[in-house]
């Protein structure tokens, strides 16, 4: 529970800040392009971040690293909160994303090494509860606090919900000494957290119609960003020591759970974000109701993350997985059913399927990909698996962005072309162009929901495909070790290239930091 409470506060720190934006530019008196920063700055910086924690671990203690990251966290959180212009409030939360990055790799690669191989599954899915709930309660929580109060506390909330992390952790969790001394790969880091960088800038900037996918800035840093990550791997393959070691591409079960993940985190924070937009643009709701509609769809998922943890440990990973894919496409095409006048149960009814689907899904997938791992690439297959969770999303809300940019100008244009045919425009056009508002409204939100229904039609069939290839994961308990494994449990060698079984790993694991001093 300490790791999930981490890694609730630092997902939490990324979607609770989106609905206060509105609020936060007028206590401050900035324009739009100023304060948007208050959520791309921190975004921004936590792509940078994350790459950076497989080192730290080693280096310096995986818990020393969560310890040191909790207490950042909160500190920068109250700074956040007592932010007194936009200037310093950007900065506190560049100062608040790096150990928000840190604490959920950390707290991934720790589960993995404490926990009983028996019950790996069940701790995955209870772990799910930070990454998945936390994004979809954020809103909620910030709606409420900013419409009954003021936006400074959805900052200062977390700081006593940090203080109890951090007492929790100093007490439980093992505090092994590093066995390594790691040197830091500077070329690595330089060229992907550059690369993520300009690929984050180019997701957040494409959508802006003063930028534009096609304008030349946004690709130019689209294709920097991709240059970038070809040279970060060609340095991590001839370096001694990587930043991130790329033999975990080696498993095919690990690639197909980092696809799985990216699939599920596109579809998740694809809803989070259209649906409210749908309610807030077409049906006029509040912040706050906007946000309590998706309330049922975020219980729904807190109930079958942990049952999908029970369903691995007891039958692997691979029908969770392919079960909750199936139920997510469902519920993605109940939703490509969306019209402006869809009824509020519907549409609650609508995004719990398709979250039941996601929270059945996307911890199977995370665990079979990293419990296919040696020890020694654990901490690089979660570091990895997070670069793909926060960058699929980013990427993916973007991509669709962009889509729903190009099909809404389309169909405006087709819509008009209509309209000096129809009786009753040509009408109201003669008393004025005041009488055609209610005419124009309309069409706006026939074609914002069509939009919005044809991105959940492209998202049923990207999630239909993804249950198909969850059928290539392997069965935990039955499968063979993906290649030879020693029959004793040995420290895996730096430059080794085996893997392990995953209950060999977790168990010579779960001895090693027992067998450890505490500080």
């Amino acid at each position: 529970m300490v790791l999930i409470l981490g890694t609730f506060l630092a997902v939490l720190g990324t979607s609770v800040v989106n609905v206060a934006i509105p609020y936060i530019q007028k206590d401050l008196g900035v324009s739009t392009d100023e304060v948007r920063w208050v959520s791309t700055a921190y975004l921004l910086s936590l792509g940078i971040a994350v790459p950076l924690s497989g080192w730290l671990g080693g280096r310096f203690g995986l818990t020393r690293v969560y310890l040191a990251s909790l207490v950042a966290f909160t500190v920068a959180s109250g700074l956040c909160g007592a932010a007194w212009d936009i200037t310093s409030l950007v900065t506190f939360r560049v100062l608040q994303a790096f150990p928000g990055g840190f604490i959920s790799v950390i707290a991934m690669t720790l589960l993995f090494r404490i926990v009983p191989p028996n019950r790996l599954g069940t701790a995955m899915g209870l772990y799910g509860l930070g990454v998945i709930l936390a994004p979809a309660l954020g809103p909620v929580l910030g709606g409420w606090l900013v419409e009954y109060s003021s936006w400074h506390l959805i900052f200062f909330v977390t700081v006593p919900v940090g203080v109890v992390a951090i007492a929790a952790a100093t007490v439980i969790l093992p505090r092994p000494r590093p066995v390594s001394w790691p040197r830091f790969d500077w070329a690595g880091y330089a060229a992907i957290a550059l690369g993520l960088l300009a690929l984050l800038i180019a997701a957040d900037r494409g959508p802006d119609p003063e930028w534009g996918w096609t304008d030349l800035r946004v690709l130019a840093l689209a294709a920097f960003g991709l240059l970038s990550l070809a040279l970060f791997v060609v340095i991590e393959l001839e370096v001694a020591e990587p930043l991130i070691d790329l033999r975990v591409f080696r498993s095919r079960t690990y690639c197909v759970s980092l696809t799985l993940i990216a699939i599920s985190s596109i579809g998740l924070f694809a809803l989070l974000y259209y649906i409210p937009q749908f309610l807030l643009t077409v049906r006029g709701y509040q912040a706050l109701e906007a946000g309590l509609l998706l309330v049922p769809s975020a219980l729904a998922m807190a109930v079958t993350a942990p049952v999908a943890g029970r369903l691995v440990d007891r039958f692997g990973p691979r029908w969770p997985a392919v079960t909750g894919m199936a139920v997510a496409a469902f519920g993605s095409l109940l939703m490509a059913h969306l019209t402006a006048d869809t009824p509020r149960d519907e549409l609650i009814l609508w995004t719990t399927i398709r979250n039941v689907g996601v929270g059945l899904s996307m911890m199977p997938c995370m665990s079979a990909g990293l419990g296919t791992l040696s020890g020694a690439l654990v901490t690089s297959g979660s570091a990895m698996s997070n670069v793909v969770l926060r960058v699929s999303s980013s990427l993916g809300v973007a991509g669709f962005g962009g889509l729903v940019s190009v099909q809404y100008a389309q169909l405006m244009a087709d819509r008009a072309a209509m309209v000096p045919g129809t009786p009753a425009l040509t009408a109201a056009a003669q008393h004025g162009a005041g009488e055609l508002g209610p005419y124009y409204r309309q069409l706006s939100s026939v074609v914002t929901t069509t939009t919005y229904a044809d991105a959940f039609y492209l998202l049923t069939l990207l999630t239909a495909a993804g249950a198909g290839l969850a059928l290539l994961l392997r069965p935990a308990a039955a499968a063979p070790p993906e290649s030879a494994a020693p029959e004793t449990p040995t420290p895996a060698a730096p430059n080794s290239t085996t893997a392990t079984p995953p209950a060999v790993v977790a168990a010579s694991m779960s001895g090693t930091i027992g067998s450890h001093e505490r500080n």
